[in-house]
């Protein structure tokens, strides 16, 4: 074969193999829950997952009632997981002991809630890597600009679709994927 062609056909097998590569699935992403242990996320297939960056001590903090609301309406179809973050304002200081009391006694969350971590940054926990990364998710690339910033996965941990603080839980531009 030709020394070019075959150096042509090399590169478009590698660009095919960085594309396939490329593409991580969620449920193989590894994180802790509050109390710290292993979440394995494949336990959601056949559900969506709303991930939510939440925060004790910020001006959006009442959505956990929503997302709460969110979460027992739709229980059947989605899994809601609230991911503690202190990278906006410093507005989740605490512990895992004290993020956990602060949502039950003050928004009596039982969904889940996983340990304590960064959403972007040189520390950005590879769960929020592959939220905010098209060349992870497939879809779409994003920042998270503040706490309770919302990211929607399919029933195959395919994402959907990203919502900014502003949109409520209950939002059409959320449930809309749930009826």
């Amino acid at each position: 074969m030709n020394p070019i062609k075959a150096f042509v056909s090399t590169l478009k097998t590698t660009d095919k193999n960085i594309k396939q590569n490329a593409l991580q699935p969620l449920y193989a992403i590894k994180i802790n829950s509050l109390q710290g242990k292993a979440i394995d996320l494949s336990e959601f297939k056949g559900k969506k997952i709303l991930f939510v960056n939440v925060a004790s001590k910020c001006g959006f903090t009442p959505q956990y009632r929503e997302l709460q609301e969110l979460a027992d309406t739709y229980k059947s179809q989605l899994t809601v997981i609230g991911v503690p973050c202190n990278q906006f304002g410093a507005q989740e200081p605490g512990t895992a002991k004290d993020i956990e009391e602060f949502c039950q006694v003050n928004y009596g969350v039982s969904f889940l809630i996983t340990e304590k971590i960064d959403v972007k940054g040189a520390n950005q926990h590879p769960l929020y890597e592959w939220l905010t990364s098209k060349r992870l998710n497939g879809k779409q690339n994003s920042t998270v600009k503040w706490n309770f910033q919302k990211y929607l996965i399919d029933e195959h941990g395919e994402f959907l679709d990203y919502f900014y603080s502003i949109t409520k839980p209950t939002n059409s531009r959320i449930t809309k994927y749930l009826k």
